[in-house]
């Protein structure tokens, strides 16, 4: 790849606003993962219950990044957010019942959740950048 090349990609529209996605991604997992291990440690709450009570606080730190940060919407916050909310509350579903069936499987609360995350991040991704931030 020649300089010119990565200097165009690193420019191209899109492509930062992957990269801005990532970043707010990163942080509202992390915000997630945060509550899901305090709960299920601390709180000894059951996973499927911390996983989505963890997920909802993600939501909330997920848009409000992506609003101002990943596709610096004018949108109104109410019908943004209403969008975003019920696209990322199908993301909800499908995390818990990701979470719930690898469990059940054997697979440990983790592991279950790493491969829930990286499975519902092509749903969010396309629910918000072509439905709630269009």
């Amino acid at each position: 790849m020649t300089p010119e090349l990565i200097n165009r990609l690193a420019n191209h529209a899109v492509v930062r606003q992957l990269v801005r996605f990532a970043i707010a991604g990163a942080i509202a997992t992390a915000a997630h993962y945060t509550v899901l291990i305090s709960l299920v440690e601390i709180g000894h709450v059951p996973p499927v219950i911390a996983t989505t009570l963890g997920y909802c606080v993600g939501i909330v730190v997920s848009y409000v990044l992506n609003r101002r940060y990943t596709f610096e919407t004018k949108a109104p916050v109410a019908s943004s957010f209403l969008k975003f909310g019920a696209l990322y509350g199908v993301g909800m579903f499908l995390n818990g019942a990701i979470v719930a069936t690898l469990i059940a499987w054997g697979a440990p609360y983790m592991l279950a959740q790493v491969v829930a995350t990286g499975l519902v991040l092509i749903w969010n991704y396309l629910a918000a950048r072509f439905v709630a931030f269009r």
